[in-house]
């Protein structure tokens, strides 16, 4: 696939899964993210870990504050992710009532605070449009985790939370430089990636 028909093709999919997102009511999204929290926090993948890489929730997404804040309580340190430069992020550790400012995108990220390397990272949690069954992702355009994600430490999980609509029973394109990743949690299942490094695979799940 040439470049802009992969571009093409993401923007299509990117509007209509948000589309689909922005349309569930406020209610049930708080409902359903309450569920994804309960199953990220049942991850065998949080035992012995201690830095966390999460993210500020905006507009239809699960919701993370409360999950954040459950991560603090379970004595695990907690970055936020900010955008340096206005190209590349960086892990900016974060404390609840932490000062956060906005963003050109609609989000939101620390002020100012300690700054970890990626390869300080134990697990990344992140953020996306759509997903397929293999873990590829689907961002908001930026590029931003996939350029991140390239420089965290080999073997560090990668954890997508996303309401069930958003992951799509297709395959999704994909380009050389796009990263998956190794698991979905949504309020359904837990879903499984093999391998989920953006290459084509199996999925198992866990509902």
């Amino acid at each position: 696939m040439r470049a802009s028909e992969l571009k093409r093709a993401k923007r299509d999919i990117r509007r209509s899964v948000l589309a689909a997102r922005d349309a569930l009511g406020e209610a049930e999204r708080i409902a359903r993210s309450t569920v994804i929290h309960r199953r990220f926090l049942a991850l065998p993948e949080l035992e012995g870990v201690g830095v966390v890489m999460g993210f500020w929730s905006f507009g239809s997404e699960v919701s993370t504050p409360p999950l954040l804040d459950a991560l603090h309580a379970r004595g695990i340190r907690v970055c936020l992710p900010r955008i340096e430069g206005g190209r590349d992020l960086e892990a900016v550790v974060y404390e609840p009532g932490h000062p956060l400012t906005g963003t050109s995108f609609g989000g939101r990220e620390p002020a100012d605070g300690t700054i970890l390397t990626p390869e300080a990272l134990d697990l990344v949690v992140a953020p996306g449009v759509a997903f397929d069954r293999s873990g590829h992702r689907v961002g908001y355009g930026g590029g931003f985790y996939d350029r991140f994600l390239r420089r965290t430490r080999r073997g560090a999980p990668r954890i997508a939370l996303a309401f069930d609509l958003q992951v799509l029973p297709h395959e999704l394109p994909a380009g050389s430089f796009d990263l998956g990743v190794d698991a979905i949690v949504t309020e359904a299942e837990t879903i499984r990636c093999t391998p989920g490094r953006s290459e084509a695979g199996a999925a198992t799940s866990q509902t």
